[in-house]
């Protein structure tokens, strides 16, 4: 972007090189005067979902009823886990689609616990995910086997992680560190293969959470020697309102692993109905209920879209994205007192960018209810706007700043009250 200029006509020449413009017209985008800026929380609809979703009720569930079980829904959890296991560097058989990332986060942290038993200590970060912290903290008063969560505090209020002190903390007591490898405010990446060697070599196991780098960022779990990680795939899988996520376990420790929850769907032969359990093999095992058949065929269409992409393309524009808007906000709005939450270099950022301002909420709502631009607001003062590679365009970025700029000019986020909406 050596000739950045902060004009439309300048937004408009990006897109007419943009390897990636024509995937836009794979999404659905009813209201065209919107601009959707929030696909690192629930990615748009794809086109191709709607054909999916009627052929699999009409046809399917309505025509056949209880057969399509033998034709292709039970096998679907392993099937489309590999599909995303070519998204975010896996080999066949590690990744399996089901339940929700706090189900996952739950099986895969009680499955750590079990491999080192000896061990009492969990690290995270005050950068991670508070559902995360949450599902840690319970694991922690309903098993009371003397565990403990050490929190490493971040380095500064830019919401940047403090990877020495993070380090640190690692001992021979440690059982598992797990963190978000994309931080949900700032849009910070961490180095995965750099702290997974170091937990490593204090013997610990890591678990990632991939929710806000999965379809956006060319994850390399195989290559990282990962041990275990979850993601959801409602934001850039483009997967829909609570589809269901994943998990993955690497090979290594997938006969040693054991779930928590012993489910008839991860048993080795679920139709025998015996009355004692016994794990399937591999990574089915941690299937636990009956796979959930319709949202798991709308993953699977988001997915195959971000494989015809690559991954190595989706990276490319998500950077070119990022930097462009903060670019763009560098040039049109530093004289409100707006300041970049996120990190400039783009190997240390994932697909969204925040913006901070003390006026945050009352700004995004105006953003939302006046000017038809869609982020989010995360507390305290974090206006997040997320960059979907396949649909998002340029100008449609130069368009969310030059609404923003608006707002501002006019004062119009003073029209709004200080309370805060349920979802924000």
């Amino acid at each position: 972007m050596d000739n950045f200029s902060p004009t439309r006509n300048y937004a408009q020449s990006l897109d007419q090189t943009d390897p990636l413009g024509p995937f836009r017209a794979r999404f659905s985008h009813p209201q065209p005067s919107l601009r959707y800026m929030d696909g690192n929380s629930l990615g748009k609809l794809p086109l191709k979902t709607l054909d999916v979703m009627e052929k699999a009720v009409r046809d399917q569930w309505g025509r056949e009823l209880i057969r399509g079980w033998n034709q292709g829904w039970w096998e679907a959890p392993q099937r489309i886990g590999d599909k995303i296991g070519q998204l975010v560097g896996a080999a066949p058989d590690q990744v399996v689609l089901c339940d929700s990332t706090s189900v996952n986060l739950f099986k895969l942290v009680n499955t750590a616990l079990l491999l080192k038993p000896e061990r009492k200590k969990i690290i995270s970060d005050t950068l991670n995910f508070p559902s995360d912290l949450y599902i840690l903290q319970g694991i922690m008063h309903t098993l009371q086997k003397g565990h403990t969560l050490q929190l490493v505090s971040s380095q500064d209020d830019d919401l940047t992680p403090d990877i020495s002190a993070l380090i640190d903390a690692i001992d021979e007591n440690t059982a598992l560190v797990t963190l978000s490898h994309v931080v949900f405010k700032s849009g910070y990446l961490y180095d995965m293969a750099e702290i997974t060697r170091r937990a490593h070599e204090a013997g610990a196991l890591v678990l990632w959470d991939l929710s806000h780098s999965a379809g956006v960022f060319p994850v390399e779990l195989d290559a990282c020697e990962a041990d275990l990680a979850i993601g959801c795939t409602y934001k850039y899988l483009n997967g829909g309102p609570g589809a269901p996520a994943f998990l993955y376990i690497n090979h290594r420790l997938q006969e040693q692993a054991v779930s928590p929850i012993w489910g008839w769907a991860g048993q080795d032969k679920p139709f025998n109905f015996d009355l004692a359990y016994t794990p399937a093999p591999g990574i089915r095992r941690f299937v636990a209920g009956t796979p959930h058949v319709l949202s798991s065929l709308a993953v699977d269409s988001g997915v195959d879209i971000s494989l015809e992409a690559g991954m190595p393309a989706i990276r490319e524009k998500s950077i070119r994205m990022t930097e462009y808007f903060i670019r763009l906000s560098d040039a049109l709005l530093t004289e409100y007192q707006f300041r970049v939450g996120s990190p400039r270099e783009a190997r240390l950022r994932g697909g969204h960018v925040s913006l901070r301002h003390p006026e945050g909420y009352r700004i995004n709502r105006a953003l939302i209810d006046e000017m038809e631009v869609i982020p989010d607001f995360r507390e305290p003062d974090n206006i997040r706007f997320g960059f979907a590679p396949l649909y998002t365009s340029y100008e449609e970025i130069w368009e969310t700043v030059e609404r923003l700029r608006v707002v501002m000019s006019e004062k119009r986020y003073t029209h709004y009250s200080e309370a805060k909406a349920t979802v924000t």
